[in-house]
């Protein structure tokens, strides 16, 4: 696997993603946000660390809109009053 900096990557056991810093033989010096807003950053052996997949901000958008749309489906039409 190979990493360059900016690559987000997560613990093959899970956990937060982490964006990789640095990278020098087999480790790769790693940070990311904890849940209280502090920033971390660690040095971990490559051998534990998985790419993480990129989403498709697209198919993210198409879902919002089917969403929407099922919610438009369900409300009940308003009469016109005269």
């Amino acid at each position: 696997m190979e990493l360059k900096p900016g690559d987000v990557v997560t613990l093959k056991s899970g956990g937060h993603p982490l964006t990789v810093v640095e990278v020098n033989a087999d480790n790769v010096a790693c940070l990311w946000m904890g849940s209280d807003g502090d920033l971390f950053r660690e040095t971990l052996p490559l051998a534990v660390l998985e790419p993480v997949e990129a989403e498709d901000s697209e198919d993210e958008d198409e879902d919002e809109d089917e969403a929407e749309d099922d919610e438009e489906e369900d409300e009940p039409k308003k009469k016109k009053s005269a």
